[in-house]
């Protein structure tokens, strides 16, 4: 069994208000979970301290256990000074042009 901390989104249409629990990972997002361990409300300003609330010592505890955290959620912690930060992916390079258009472009640059 594969355990999850991750968030589950409750509120209303536009209202978005979400639960942060500890969850088998084949679970639904909005579905069973074992534990809540927090809230997250976007709607709340940046330097709010109601926007993130953590029950840090049972994270910790699930942490312990061998739950992985989702993305969002490794980044509460990292600011929580729990655990580092994720990994950020780098960007992909689909929207850049390929090697041979950026050959034309600068043989374009230097006829003129």
């Amino acid at each position: 069994m594969s355990v999850k901390i991750r968030m589950s989104r409750a509120g209303a249409k536009n209202r978005p208000y979400y639960k942060v629990v500890v969850a088998e990972s084949r679970s639904p997002r909005d579905g069973r979970f074992i534990e809540r361990v927090g809230s997250f409300n976007p709607l709340l300003p940046k330097d709010h301290p109601q926007r993130v609330i953590l029950d840090i010592e049972r994270i910790k505890h699930w942490l312990s256990k061998g739950a992985t955290p989702s993305d969002r959620i490794q980044r509460f912690l990292a600011a929580a000074g729990v655990m580092a930060a994720p990994k950020i992916h780098p960007q992909t390079t689909q929207d850049k042009p390929k090697a041979k258009t950026v050959e034309r472009m600068k043989a374009k640059e230097e006829a003129r």
